[in-house]
């Protein structure tokens, strides 16, 4: 048995506002699928026109920063060939996340509290 969980935060390249409902409701799904992958399991999605947070519950055996690559790289992909109205910001990068990430265990607080501050990052309008 294990209880390890992780909030992490993606920032989209050069912090343009690119997102709106139907991005993030299509990035919910590419998360699950890669998440499945890894035999994690993401326990709270939301996000804003220009970053996501994703809390997830992964086993010992998961290297946090393999996950998290392949959640970037997996996504970027798939979102700027399902939505290539996305590539018009990323003209020269042609990347659709920051390069950097926050990754923060979640030990100390309780998982409500951490899962309330999640559901309450508001999504574009």
């Amino acid at each position: 048995m294990f209880a390890l969980h992780a909030h992490l935060v993606f920032v989209t390249k050069y912090r343009h506002p690119v997102f709106n409902d139907a991005h993030l409701t299509r990035l919910e799904e590419i998360f699950r699928s890669v998440c499945a992958d890894f035999e994690c399991e993401p326990a709270e999605f939301h996000g804003e026109a220009n970053h996501v947070h994703l809390l997830v519950n992964f086993p010992p055996k998961v290297a946090l920063s393999k996950l998290v690559n392949s959640l970037k790289g997996v996504s970027s992909r798939r979102m700027r060939k399902e939505f290539p109205e996305l590539a018009r910001h990323y003209y020269r990068a042609n990347k659709l996340w920051s390069g950097s990430y926050f990754a923060g265990s979640v030990g100390g607080a309780p998982i409500s509290v951490l899962r309330q501050y999640i559901e309450q990052q508001n999504r574009p309008v």
